[in-house]
């Protein structure tokens, strides 16, 4: 088994060993936290493709030395004109490109944090070079995009711009292969030369619009034009003496905070680690979470989410008497899908980002836009055409985000970071990942490495079914079975579990961090 980085000195961790290094060499030549994660993700969107982009969504927790947090929601908002989807919104293609994208705008944000708050010094072009120079002279070609392309090739015909951009003479290229994109290349050298605000208001913004008016989604210039993240303070909730810290709608952090609120109302020094215990208590918290996410998770600007009322102790309680240890409720909801990144990244000086990007599903939306080498994503396509559900869709409406990046503060400071990507998966890896590094003391790459679960449907399986990794004990799924858990195995450290990081801050500033060994990620220490 890999072993956790360790260092007292700074710490990136990231699906992508060279993206990781590169936010390593941002902190050795004194760099802080905030542009070390810069780098990374920007890297990313050039290593990882098919589950990050410039084109995309982003989420940011910053803290600093005093334990103060902020939080960055880069949501990319619902075209201006969205009539004409009715039954349904296309998944794939340039009609589920319909809202606009905000991971530029909300990185250029956290670098405009670091230069204010943290005395940050990198330029905006210095944090685009590594990312530049991985698109113009190229890099190894990652195993999980070979697996992603090998899985799509059924669905090759709605996909045409990623087969026509991603294939090697029509094959999916062997491990090595080289990969070189010089659209993205130039596309990044422009935002280098003329800021992140290029993005949405100047030459560079005129091409996307050209592209994707060209490609036949509803995105106008003036949509670009009006993206912005926000700045917010994060949601919290009381656990283990500490707090956790997440975003507030409408991403699902608000559910992570629920499970892991339920969690606390139960005495986990009592229940062993990966009993049969542990994984139904898990699984019943998320399904008592779930069932709130669905009814009120939304854009707070268009539907009332009543964030206090769902994390107040009396809610909390009234969920937590209905877990029955004894049988598993039923589970007949929709669940979602989505493909994100997570990037972790700490200072000497005490400062920390925890993030996560996303284009949503694999590939996004499979539209190349215009010449800029750049995927869309297709987070609009999670909006509901039913008028009365919250995630109704909206002229200028944010999409409900299942990316919730954490952190938990406890002693004034921030302790740990956490993140993961898997959609709807997310809370569930976050809750079994928490409980193994906080209730049970695991360093992060024994907590990441342990068998997970996932409740409802994946790529593979359209059943409603609990997934659950083979290396899991025997007697222990025969229980889970005996309690009413409709069961599926997967196979050991399967890919489909998500890929979350962590990193761990001890008092004295002594820094452990993993990625998941489900990915081609790594932590590295300076």
């Amino acid at each position: 088994m890999k072993e956790s980085a360790r260092s007292s000195r700074g710490m990136v961790t990231s699906p992508h060993a060279l993206a990781t290094q590169c936010g390593v060499d941002v902190l050795a030549s004194g760099g802080n936290a905030i542009e070390a994660a810069i780098a990374t993700v920007l890297s990313l969107c050039v290593t990882y493709p098919h589950f990050c982009g410039l084109a995309g969504d982003a989420f940011l927790l910053i803290g600093d030395a005093q334990g103060q947090v902020q939080t960055i929601s880069g949501i990319g908002q619902a075209a201006a004109d969205v009539s004409g989807y009715q039954g349904s919104i296309p998944v794939r293609g340039a009609r589920s490109a319909l809202s606009s994208a905000a991971t530029v705008d909300a990185l250029g944000q956290a670098l405009e944090i670091s230069r204010s708050q943290l005395a940050g010094r990198k330029s905006w072009g210095e944090l685009l070079a590594p990312a530049i120079r991985l698109a113009r002279e190229g890099f190894e070609i990652s195993a999980s995009e070979r697996f992603w392309l090998n899985f799509r090739l059924p669905e090759a015909e709605a996909l045409p711009d990623v087969y026509r951009a991603f294939l090697h003479d029509g094959q999916v290229p062997p491990a090595g292969f080289v990969r070189q994109q010089a659209a993205l290349a130039h596309t990044l050298e422009t935002l280098a030369e003329r800021g992140p605000r290029d993005f949405y208001e100047g030459a560079l913004a005129q091409r996307i619009a050209q592209g994707l008016r060209e490609a036949g989604s509803p995105l106008t210039a003036h949509d670009v034009a009006a993206t912005r993240a926000r700045i917010e303070p994060p949601l919290c909730m009381p656990y283990r003496g500490g707090e956790l810290l997440a975003h507030q709608p409408p991403t699902q952090g608000l559910s992570t905070l629920q499970i892991m609120g339920l969690l606390e109302r139960f005495d986990l020094q009592a229940v062993a680690e990966g009993s049969a215990d542990h994984y139904h208590l898990l699984v019943e918290a998320v399904k008592q979470a779930f069932m709130d996410r669905n009814r009120h998770v939304a854009d707070p600007d268009f539907s009332q989410v009543p964030v206090a009322r769902l994390l107040s102790p009396a809610h909390l309680d009234t969920r937590a008497k209905a877990i029955d240890m004894a049988h598993a409720l039923p589970w007949p909801h929709v669940f979602q899908t989505g493909d994100t990144v997570y990037v972790g990244a700490a200072d000497a000086a005490g400062n920390t980002v925890s993030l996560l990007a996303t284009v949503y599903y694999d590939w996004g939306s499979g539209v190349l836009v215009g010449d800029t080498g750049m995927l869309w994503h297709n987070r609009g396509a999670s909006f509901s055409l039913d008028p009365a559900h919250p995630n109704a869709l909206a002229p200028g409406k944010r999409p409900f985000h299942t990316l919730n990046p954490g952190m938990y503060r406890k002693d004034g400071r921030v302790q740990l970071l956490y993140g993961t990507q898997g959609a709807d998966g997310q809370p569930q890896t976050l809750a079994a990942v928490l409980t193994r590094l906080i209730d049970y003391g695991m360093n992060p790459m024994d907590a990441l490495s342990r068998p997970r679960f996932l409740l409802g449907k994946t790529f593979s399986d359209g059943s409603d079914s609990l997934k659950l990794e083979e290396d899991v004990a025997p007697d222990v799924v025969a229980e889970l079975r005996h309690r009413g858990h409709a069961l599926s195995l997967l196979t050991a450290h399967n890919p489909l579990m998500g890929h979350p990081g962590a990193i761990r801050i001890d008092a004295g500033g002594h820094m452990t961090g993993a990625h998941d060994p489900r990915s081609d990620g790594l932590a590295l220490g300076l």
